[in-house]
């Protein structure tokens, strides 16, 4: 598996496979021809459907210049739905053609490239391997990220946590109207604003945590800085459990950068063996991973033994199996952001039926077996149900992409 940095990486929303991985490519392939006159890229796929609500081909001409030409094709390339080709020009001669496909989260990978791939670190391919490894040895989880990571790597954890927490506090900060044609108005400030005056205090706890999801979800449809955890469309559901835990249970920054490499090495499973995107397995691979994702970083939080925090982490994806990714007009804002607040509190929630009930009884379904029902749920979904807006939502509200 790869390093948690390549899955927790600050960026700029509002889609890390349809804006952050396009551009991480382009920037790439620019770097590697300085002197090409002009480019021109075909978007395939889930990127041409929806490329224009996730702003793909304006970030894509941003990153390689003026000359630079961008098409929507009506197929898809067969390894992934998010595929791009990049021809490389000097004057009328192509230099080269490279095929690049945006996997989610913000990561890309090449086919027949000269590019470099991402390198492997863990040993390790699934959580029961890690798990036996980690009892075998009398260690954490945090202690076996740190095993594997570089020395810099807890600097960089709380470089994470603190990107996350101040997109948290922009986001209750800020009002207005999202951009595009969906002209939705930002709540994350008035939801906040009733969290704090709400009397009842289990009324109050779920709308904080819900306006600390919204806060991150409306800033990322904005374009704004946030963290993909693990992509941009799902980037509100963890942040706003760990801003939950720091502001109302007073939990210290040095030990929630520990429940983020906990969910982390959860997210990263999930990569391994399935997919956290949304084009591939629809939002099931985004908030369903998320959701996973922070109630194993909840459960460490309770303080949940190895088997618990896996039963917490199997129950946040499980319970979201089959969700669709059906974008309106190819914008992350409905139902993106609602999805955010949902999954947060359902990560919470799936952390604590893991405190009770794990106590009661063994549970008979393993995290590594929940994900892969995710990967064949995703691959028997209907194309028009993964990030394409063709179907769902996206269809019964009439937009097209990027109206």
């Amino acid at each position: 598996m790869e390093s948690l940095r390549e899955l927790f990486k600050i960026g700029f929303g509002p889609s890390s496979s349809h804006t952050m991985g396009p551009q991480r490519a382009a920037s790439k392939i620019k770097e590697q021809y300085p002197n090409a006159s002009r480019f021109e890229v075909e978007l395939y796929g889930s990127l041409a459907l929806t490329g224009k609500g996730h702003l793909t081909d304006y970030i894509i001409k941003q990153t390689l210049g003026k000359q630079t030409i961008v098409r929507f094709k009506s197929d898809r390339l067969p390894y992934h739905p998010n595929g791009m080709k990049f021809y490389v020009y000097q004057d009328e001669e192509i230099l080269d053609t490279i095929t690049a496909y945006s996997i989610g989260g913000g990561t890309v990978e090449y086919e027949g490239s000269k590019l470099q791939q991402t390198k492997q670190i863990y040993p390790h391919k699934n959580l029961k391997e890690i798990i036996q490894y980690i009892e075998d040895n009398g260690i954490s989880f945090y202690d076996y990220v740190l095993n594997y990571e570089d020395e810099h790597f807890k600097a960089y954890l709380f470089e994470v946590l603190d990107s996350m927490f101040t997109c948290v506090q922009n986001g209750l900060h800020h009002e207005g109207v999202i951009p595009g044609r969906l002209q939705l108005k930002r709540v994350a400030k008035s939801m906040y604003q009733q969290a704090i005056n709400t009397r009842r205090e289990s009324d109050r706890e779920r709308l904080l945590v819900s306006s600390y999801a919204y806060a991150v979800s409306e800033e990322n449809a904005c374009g704004n800085k946030i963290v993909t955890a693990p992509t941009c469309g799902a980037s509100g559901i963890l942040p706003a459990v760990l801003f939950y835990c720091y502001k109302q249970l007073e939990i210290p920054r040095k030990e929630l950068i520990k429940a983020l490499a906990v969910a982390g090495l959860f997210g990263n499973v999930i990569k391994h063996n399935a997919t956290i995107s949304g084009a591939d397995g629809g939002c099931q691979a985004e908030v369903g991973s998320a959701c996973a994702m922070a109630a194993a970083a909840y459960g460490w939080i309770l303080e949940l033994n190895n088997s618990l925090i896996e039963y917490a982490a199997e129950m946040g994806l499980e319970h979201n199996l089959g969700l669709t990714c059906d974008p309106v007009g190819g914008y992350v804002q409905i139902p993106c952001i609602e999805r955010n607040g949902f999954g947060a509190l359902r990560a919470i929630d799936a952390a604590s039926y893991a405190k009770q009930l794990g106590y009661l009884r063994k549970n008979k379904v393993s995290f590594d077996s929940i994900v892969n029902v995710m990967k064949e749920t995703g691959k028997d979904l209907n194309s028009a149900y993964k990030e394409t807006s063709l179907g769902g939502l996206a269809k019964e509200f009439g937009l097209k992409d990027g109206d």
